[in-house]
């Protein structure tokens, strides 16, 4: 059984209630929610959060019925890996099932598409990992073009190489991690505390998909490519 999982905390500082807003004609939870639920590989969806309304909102939909999430855990501190962690426990705890896979999805990255879920979910069972994280590649190198100040305040290249790097296409590959996917071995959630203590592996994304919803101007720049997404020119 492969359990879908979403994220959605009340509170939110960079943008108020920014999970339940409507962008482009639904709530912002929706645009995963109702992907998870249509997804033919996803057996069972829950979406674990503090506030009332999106939890009956979601339950009405099809998620499963596993209560508002304990109040250490809605806070802005709480660790995404403890959310999923009690996620994954009161979901077996209610299916009665052991889970073969736990997938998430950020509520604030509405721009993937079904295709993501069905290529990290493929990329986990033919590689076997303890994870797979949704990335793509940074706009930016540490070791091309981000830069930092030394100890005298004079601008140095964050991660140096022997001879320097003179042109992007030569720096090694960085990736940025976004939100769009991922997929989690259900033992490894529960017996590691963070994300990096076993064998991630990326699932790459093009950048365009890779935007996630963090500030009041994110609102209009991704409800245009929801858009523009939506009519076949991304």
């Amino acid at each position: 059984m492969i359990l879908g999982h979403i994220g959605a905390r009340k509170g939110s500082k960079g943008v108020i209630g920014k999970n339940f807003r409507e962008i482009n004609g639904k709530p912002l939870i929706d645009w995963s929610l109702d992907m998870l639920l249509a997804h033919p590989l996803i057996d069972q969806v829950v979406v674990s959060t503090d506030d009332e309304q999106m939890y009956e909102h979601s339950v009405a939909k099809g998620a499963l019925e596993i209560g508002l999430r304990p109040e250490e855990l809605a806070t802005d501190a709480a660790p995404k890996w403890g959310v999923w962690q009690h996620a994954l426990s009161a979901s077996e705890a209610i299916t009665g099932q052991d889970m073969e896979a736990f997938l998430d999805l950020d509520c604030t990255n509405p721009l993937r598409l079904p295709e993501d879920i069905t290529g990290a979910l493929s990329l986990y069972q033919a590689e076997n990992p303890d994870m797979v994280m949704s990335v793509c590649e940074a706009r930016k190198n540490p070791y091309f073009n981000l830069v930092e100040p030394d100890e005298n305040g004079a601008l140095q290249v964050s991660k140096q190489l022997s001879g320097g790097v003179w042109a992007r296409q030569a720096a090694p590959v960085v990736y940025e991690h976004v939100g769009c996917v991922y997929v989690v071995a259900p033992a490894y959630l529960k017996r590691a505390k963070t994300l990096y203590e076993g064998r991630v592996l990326p699932y790459e994304i093009p950048s365009i998909r890779g935007f996630d919803i963090d500030e009041p101007h994110d609102f209009g720049l991704v409800e245009y490519l929801l858009k523009e997404l939506q009519n076949g020119r991304l």
